[in-house]
């Protein structure tokens, strides 16, 4: 990843986590190519209908800019299924269960660099209070299916 798509990657997340200490679970989108423009949406988790909805309106916005990077981030709930598997689900006011972990779950696309998925891992202390730790990047192979955040956004642009 380039130290310009880092950057956008470190305001997202930034934008996303205070947010989230603020108990609202947006997903964020910053796309940069002529301009710089953020665009959020409160019901992204809702269903995959309106997930879809909301990158396909950010892949028409990114046309219009002439985009050269993005990143999207969205708060999930990872799950955590042995030998390897890991599944999502949308946040919620429930107590996690056994094998599940909050996180930022994010993908950045870069014209020149790729795509690159990762996410901020986080606890909440007794008082409900986030503690975020560092992006981090995966190094293996992952392999993205349609529900993953960022998935319609890129189909759409790399279909242009």
């Amino acid at each position: 990843m380039n130290s310009e798509t880092a950057n956008l990657l470190f305001d997202v997340v930034e934008r996303l986590e205070k947010s989230i200490v603020a108990r609202d679970c947006p997903a964020v989108v910053l796309l940069d190519g002529e301009r710089r423009l953020v665009l959020s949406d409160y019901d992204y988790l809702r269903d995959r209908k309106t997930a879809v909805a909301f990158e396909r309106r950010a892949a028409a916005k990114a046309g219009e800019i002439g985009v050269r990077r993005w990143v999207l981030a969205v708060p999930q709930v990872w799950i955590f299924e042995p030998p390897s598997t890991v599944a999502t689900r949308a946040v919620s006011n429930h107590a996690l269960r056994e094998g599940e972990q909050e996180a930022i779950t994010w993908m950045s696309f870069d014209r020149d660099d790729g795509v690159d998925y990762g996410r901020v891992a986080y606890v909440r202390r007794p008082s409900g209070e986030p503690v975020f730790e560092e992006p981090e990047m995966f190094e293996v192979g992952v392999r993205p299916r349609e529900i993953m955040p960022g998935f319609t956004l890129l189909r759409e642009l790399l279909n242009e």
